[in-house]
């Protein structure tokens, strides 16, 4: 997008943010001298952004979203960090997408072509991939990591330093304490291991081949018997060379340790159910 900036009178630009060609800044913003709006930025009204915050091309930010403000975190003191959002992504209204921390490398950072409904929240120091959606109320505690294409039902919230693998659902309401893993669908409070994404995983283009070699990944790894470091094991074995199962167990060898992985729900019957129509 090309052309000068357009900026209502009743906005506030401070000395030193940079407001890229194209940019329609609305009624009532306020701009923090930190800032940067790439090319073609839309901010609607009311929207705050303060910090070292970077905003990619021709995102939307619709009216009383507020980015860069500083983290929640009692051991913050003011520190200059800040806030990456991707390009194209949307933040509705009531977005909070809260600064690093030192706690983190100082950046929180949210992928391109993402969709943050109204009033979700992004803690300090998270990591949303790429096309993310996050429904209505959605909360993202601290240090949260969330793979690309996730989708997370409304009112959902995420603990502290939990990640989500890319592909996964997270069900409306769910309380997600635990990592979850990729392709996964979680729903519940506490939420449980219900079985596979399959609905997202078939719009997204994956094979019928792809969903039985997840799925029977998912039941050696989730419903047999014995401990689960000997089914990682076998899983291993018997997967070996196939890419996205490799995906999900590369996930599960490199979680910390102090936290578990999420623990299977109703799995055994919904993966009875889907397989018919796989």
């Amino acid at each position: 997008m090309s052309g000068t900036a357009t900026i209502h009178p009743s906005a506030v630009i401070e000395a030193g943010a940079q407001i890229g060609s194209g940019c329609r800044v609305g009624p009532f913003c306020i701009v923090g001298p930190g800032v940067v709006l790439e090319e073609g930025v839309e901010l609607v009204s009311h929207v705050v952004i303060e910090g070292q915050t970077r905003i990619g091309a021709e995102s939307r930010l619709s009216a009383y979203a507020s980015v860069g403000l500083p983290p929640q975190d009692l051991k913050y003191h003011g520190e200059p960090t800040g806030v990456v959002i991707g390009p194209r992504s949307h933040l509705r209204e009531h977005v909070t997408v809260h600064r690093g921390s030192v706690g983190g490398d100082g950046m929180t950072r949210v992928g391109a072509d993402c969709l943050l409904m109204a009033c979700s929240h992004v803690g300090h120091d998270s990591r949303v991939g790429d096309r993310v959606i996050l429904a209505n109320n959605v909360m993202l505690g601290g240090h949260v990591q969330l793979g690309e294409q996730c989708f997370l039902g409304g009112g959902a919230a995420i603990h502290q330093m939990v990640r989500v693998g890319r592909h996964a659902m997270v069900g409306g309401l769910a309380g997600v304490t635990n990592d979850v893993p990729p392709f996964g669908n979680v729903f519940g409070l506490p939420a449980r291991l219900v079985g596979l994404n399959v609905v997202g995983l078939r719009r997204r283009g994956f094979s019928r081949e792809n969903l039985h070699a997840l799925r029977a990944a998912f039941r050696l790894l989730f419903r047999e018997p014995g401990t689960f470091a000997a089914r990682l094991v076998a899983a291993e074995e018997r997967f070996a060379g196939d890419v996205l199962v490799g995906e999900v167990l590369a996930f599960l060898r490199s979680g910390d340790r102090k936290r578990e992985l999420i623990r299977p729900g109703r799995m055994a019957v919904e993966l009875g159910v889907e397989e018919e129509d796989a």
